[in-house]
């Protein structure tokens, strides 16, 4: 009786490492960050700190495509993460200042893509990412994240949606936070982050092997999640 409670207690508690991969505006991190709660799970979104850095350089008129000016650059770089019990989420930090809100700005997402591209950036951010996993108990949303950063994950999912309705959802949370923007703005944007995510040479949003489509656009939020945690569970065996 002893010895099948106790392996019981050892099953319930297998931590396991989930990553979130998809195209931009999918809602991954909606989705990531529920999943996470309903685990008791960490959750890190890594397009954030590719946000960061791309904010980072805006401000201080980092020249990109010089890698000396890129390699000097990530070495003023710190990055962390803030946890907001009463939201229950955690906010970026860069360099000891929450810039949550400014990361999100259009003229950020504008530039991500191609700041996410330059290696020394991808290796910057991957190693942090990488250190993050190690003790497990992690959910973590980005482009490369099954592929390059936790080939070995336990349950890897890809999340696409119709692009009409990816920029319905952009729309809505953009005028939500009372960004001005028009339809046309988000869809082009979306379309070259596709393309410039899809077609870089490192690291390419790719779906892994093993990964499961997981196709949002007729489905709720809680319809995904009630669907993905099934897919978690089955794994975790709880």
């Amino acid at each position: 009786m002893y010895f099948q409670s106790s392996f019981s207690l050892l099953v319930s508690m297998k931590k396991i490492i989930i990553t979130v991969d998809g195209y931009s505006s999918c809602g991954k991190s909606t989705l990531a960050k529920s999943l996470a709660r309903e685990l008791n799970y960490v959750f890190v979104d890594s397009g954030a700190m590719y946000r960061a850095v791309t904010l980072y350089f805006l401000r201080e008129h980092i020249n990109w495509n010089n890698t000396n000016e890129v390699i000097d650059a990530l070495q003023n770089i710190s990055l962390g993460f803030e946890y907001k019990l009463d939201e229950r989420k955690s906010d970026m930090i860069l360099n000891d200042e929450n810039v949550e809100s400014f990361i999100r700005d259009m003229l950020v997402s504008e530039k991500v893509s191609s700041v996410s591209t330059i290696k020394e950036v991808r290796d910057f951010a991957v190693a942090q990412q990488k250190k993050m996993g190690v003790k497990k108990g992690i959910i973590m949303d980005g482009r490369d994240i099954g592929t390059t950063v936790f080939p070995h994950a336990e349950l890897k999912i890809f999340v696409t949606a119709d692009v009409s309705v990816r920029v319905a959802r952009r729309y809505k949370e953009m005028i939500k936070k009372n960004i001005p923007i028009t339809l046309d703005d988000i869809k082009s944007n979306l379309e070259m982050r596709d393309y410039i995510d899809s077609n870089r040479e490192i690291s390419p949003l790719r779906k892994a092997d093993d990964a499961i489509i997981l196709d949002n656009t007729n489905l709720s939020k809680e319809e995904q999640l009630k669907l993905v945690l099934q897919w978690a569970r089955d794994i975790i065996r709880l």
